[in-house]
């Protein structure tokens, strides 16, 4: 098979919450942003992975919220220069594709569109190359081309492809199906006609948007509105106002189960979608009593669970087919049978306004994270570590006093109409309404405790004055 020489545009779309991977996907850092299956994030080896298959810079659409994590993410792998489309709300898959599309065909010469989501596992890169390939010639060719996992065994939790006529390398869809019964997927997978669903895509530009004319042009005339406005800001691009007036839909629903010439490709290599831990819990590698066990964990008589330690030491006695995922602020404990009812109970946590639905101790900003170490009424303890170059906003609060200890690093200090540096073990005290900011000159990253204390501890107890970053809204 000759290589094909078209450039292919990789857009990886970075949205969904993973609510059934909690506690560890939260609203504000989701599973695609975690180190699931190794030590990078699934954001990440979805970058790495297509580097053997294609060549041009991706385009990343994600969730506003996700920014920062995101730039910072992209920059660890090496994808600095991707370009970033923050969505002010969630409006599935094709508004996301539709935006890509006519973005790059005003950028690019009509290039090919590799439209996948962030939070695959795929583990033959080399069946994922081939498969690519396959696909672009048939997208030359005016079709629209989609991704069938090969089955390995009956699967309840896919959608399947009916595969029709041979077509190249690849095959005309017969038609698209909704996640089957055990007894039905039984009958798919004996039968050798149907793949798995895999939610992966690859179209010209121009063929994505003919179609969307056809099939869904309220949301192709909102998305060119959307498009009209979008606003640089720093490294990204902000959708705005106008997005909110998108309806809602996937591609599958949009144009795939609809357009005459849609094509499957098969991709016969390990994939999942990982969804929820019994998924992570059958992909991943296990010890001899049949446990996958992540972080300090230690076991007796315990068989065929995952249990993940993030934060402390996990002791489990006598259990068996049980997920335990433990974190700084919350423990899972669920029979790997009922890993799909997680979505439930966080549904009810956000219902009680519980913070642990929404974030992590660990919260990501431009200029580095902080972490939450206690908090009660009174005072709040944090972790702040500041990037080399990087500076908080100049600011002050009406209801919290703060007092910095450095504990690594050169901190450069802005107090009312001071300046000074602090090093190693120095400490320094911010009144309630002192104008302050603290910001990192050095080479390497700044460490340092922050104690607040007052009447009210609240995130948007700022007034911001100057930010590089130019942010408006309410973060510390």
């Amino acid at each position: 098979m000759g290589l094909v020489t078209n450039t292919i545009v990789p857009v990886i779309l970075c949205g969904g919450s993973g609510t059934r991977l909690w506690p560890l996907s939260r609203t504000i850092h989701p599973k695609q942003l975690l180190p699931l299956v190794n030590d990078k994030s699934m954001l990440q080896n979805t970058l790495l992975r297509i580097q053997g298959v294609v060549s041009a810079e991706p385009i990343i659409i994600c969730n506003q919220e996700y920014r920062f994590i995101v730039a910072e993410q992209l920059r660890e792998a090496g994808f600095a220069q991707a370009q970033i489309f923050l969505e002010p709300v969630g409006r599935n898959t094709a508004p996301a594709a539709t935006i890509a599309a006519l973005h790059t065909i005003n950028q690019e010469n009509d290039p090919l569109l590799f439209v996948m989501p962030a939070d695959h596992v795929i583990t033959d890169t080399v069946q994922l190359l081939e498969a690519v390939q396959a696909g672009a010639l048939l997208a030359n060719q005016g079709q629209l081309v989609t991704f069938g996992i090969v089955p390995t065994k009956p699967e309840t939790g896919y959608g399947y492809i009916l595969k029709g006529e041979a077509q190249g390398e690849g095959y005309k869809v017969a038609s698209f199906v909704e996640k089957p019964n055990l007894e039905i997927a039984k009958e798919y997978v004996a039968s050798g006609r149907y793949f798995w669903n895999s939610g992966m895509f690859l179209f010209r530009a121009s063929t994505f948007l003919k179609a969307m004319q056809q099939f869904a042009p309220d949301i192709l005339s909102a998305s060119e509105k959307a498009l009209s406005e979008i606003t640089s800001d720093l490294d990204y691009l902000r959708l705005n106002q106008s997005f909110h007036a998108i309806r809602s839909e996937s591609i599958d629903f949009a144009v795939m189960e609809k357009a005459e010439n849609i094509a499957v490709v098969p991709l016969a290599s390990d994939w999942s979608d990982v969804g929820s831990w019994d998924v992570l819990w059958d992909i991943s590698e296990k010890d001899q009593a049949g446990n996958v066990t992540r972080g300090e964990v230690f076991t007796e008589q315990v068989s065929d669970s995952y249990l993940r330690a993030d934060k402390r030491l996990l002791a489990v006695v006598g259990l068996s087919n049980v997920a335990i995922v433990e974190t700084a602020d919350a423990v899972l404990v669920a029979h790997k049978d009922k890993c799909q009812d997680i979505k439930s109970l966080v549904s009810a946590l956000k219902t009680e306004k519980r913070e642990e639905a929404e974030s992590h101790h660990r919260v990501y900003r431009p200029w580095g994270f902080y972490e939450t170490l206690n908090k009660t009424n009174q005072y709040q303890i944090k972790h702040i570590v500041v990037k080399p170059g990087a500076k908080l906003s100049l600011q002050l609060h009406r209801h919290r006093s703060e007092h910095w200890v450095i504990i690594s690093g050169v901190a450069t200090v802005t107090r009312d109409e001071e300046c000074f540096d602090l090093t190693e073990n120095q400490s320094v005290y911010i009144p309630v309404n002192a104008k302050h900011r603290i910001e990192n000159n050095a080479q390497e990253p700044l460490h340092l405790i922050e104690v607040q204390t007052g009447s009210y501890l609240g995130e948007d107890d700022i007034v911001r004055f100057e930010d590089i970053y130019g942010r408006q809204e309410v973060t510390a």
